[in-house]
């Protein structure tokens, strides 16, 4: 009897140390952070993140550039607004890598004697 195919995605490509960093960086800063948990939900226009979030449209934009330079966020242009999303992609990369240095961590120590 065959078996049916498989329909969960096929793992994203494995972070490198420099890639995990570079999110990690992105990552660390505390208003970024909440730009990644006000798009949780989804999509949203710039206009509505600058409100939820309290920013200056200036200090905003900065913080979005560096989200998407990492590869967190994508944004797509409508009109004269820009509305951005999550990269679940770049999400499930640093969390394979986490998942990673967790199952290695518990290694016991080579004797030095």
């Amino acid at each position: 009897m065959p078996t049916a195919p498989s329909l969960a995605p096929p793992a994203p490509p494995a972070l490198n140390p420099d890639q995990a960093r570079a999110l990690l960086k992105a990552l660390a800063d505390p208003i970024r952070l909440q730009v990644i948990e006000a798009l949780g939900g989804g999509e949203r226009c710039v206009c509505e993140l600058t409100v939820a979030l309290g920013l200056a449209q200036s200090k905003l934009s900065f913080h979005l550039k560096v989200l998407k330079e990492a590869g967190l966020l994508a944004d797509r242009q409508c009109g004269r607004w820009v509305y951005y999303q999550l990269q679940p992609e770049a999400l499930e990369q640093l969390r394979g890598w986490l998942a990673q240095l967790a199952a290695s961590c518990t290694a016991p120590a080579e004797p030095c004697c």
